[in-house]
């Protein structure tokens, strides 16, 4: 006997082939291990070079609502590239993702991403391809030995908020109608082609 006000149980299971459409979470604990074991396969594949993979620049995302955000881009530009003193055919060589398409539309950028590329340069480790020839540019046999694989980003991506430091609010900051302020200033930016059409008129007609 259905109590309450609930909602009347109406399963349809006598559909053909209802079974088929059940979905379990038996594997649950198997599908985690096997993303465990080759995340390790992964790693020991690509091993010395960091499990993150390449090397990303800090990019804006598009749109008004999440450009105050930074996330990790495709690849660094050709001028980010030359202002690190880095060869656009050797980076790709190095762990250093480029992407040809994108452009620097402003100088913090283009620095952000620069001091991102040194900062990975200062702390690269060049394995040579022949242990016993090594070349320029190749790292010491005592880096070479104490070198570990990487695990995690390479270089976190900067916070886009700078934290302010905490203040006592004092009785002018209380006083202050901040609300009456900003619609002043928003009226003010809205405004000033008007006002500074009917001023230019009044002084053409003076």
């Amino acid at each position: 006997m259905v109590r309450h006000n609930n909602v009347i149980p109406n399963q349809h299971f006598h559909k053909t082939c209802w079974q088929n459409h059940v979905k379990t979470w038996f594997h649950q604990a198997a599908a985690k291990k096997r993303r465990r074991l080759t995340r390790q396969k992964k790693a020991a594949a690509i091993a010395p070079r960091p499990t993150a993979g390449l090397l990303r620049p800090v990019v804006h995302p598009p749109t008004v609502k999440y450009n105050y955000k930074l996330r990790q881009g495709r690849g660094f530009t050709f001028a980010e590239l030359k202002e690190a003193g880095i060869n656009r055919k050797e980076a790709r060589t190095i762990g250093i993702a480029v992407d040809h398409r994108r452009r620097n539309r402003s100088a913090e950028s283009l620095q952000l991403n620069t001091q991102r590329l040194k900062e990975y340069k200062s702390k690269l480790i060049v394995f040579p391809r022949k242990r016993n020839k090594p070349k320029a540019g190749d790292a010491e046999v005592a880096e070479l030995e104490q070198a570990q694989q990487m695990v995690g980003p390479i270089i976190p991506v900067p916070s886009a908020f700078e934290d302010e430091e905490a203040m006592t609010i004092t009785d002018d900051m209380r006083e202050e109608d901040v609300f009456h302020k900003l619609r002043m200033a928003r009226a003010d930016y809205r405004l000033f082609g008007v006002r500074q059409k009917n001023r230019l008129l009044k002084q053409s007609k003076e």
